[in-house]
């Protein structure tokens, strides 16, 4: 599952621009992924879609996300290993 915000989020967009895999999403905003679009997983604030988060691995020694956000609302939502992570990473840069 990799990161996910919490309902802490103060909506203040600085993590948005720090994910290298484009997989935050402000709130209500639609995602894309292998070009489709789905609806917002959320509608109250920013929101990560775990299909897309590698938490930086492959481009970063730590979660850019985590480093920039004032409020501490990005929790790993559930441990995956480097290895999974590093797949997931190979599999966007196509």
């Amino acid at each position: 599952m990799s990161l996910k915000i919490t309902d802490e989020c103060i909506n203040c967009g600085a993590c948005e621009p720090e994910c290298p895999n484009t997989a935050i999403y402000e709130e209500g905003a639609e995602y894309e992924l292998n070009g489709a679009s789905f609806d917002a997983l959320s509608d109250d604030y920013y929101y990560i879609v775990a299909a897309k988060c590698t938490e930086c691995k492959g481009h970063f020694e730590e979660s850019q996300c985590v480093e920039v956000c004032p409020v501490d609302c990005i929790v790993v939502g559930e441990e995956e290993d480097d290895a999974t992570l590093m797949a997931r990473y190979e599999s966007l840069k196509v």
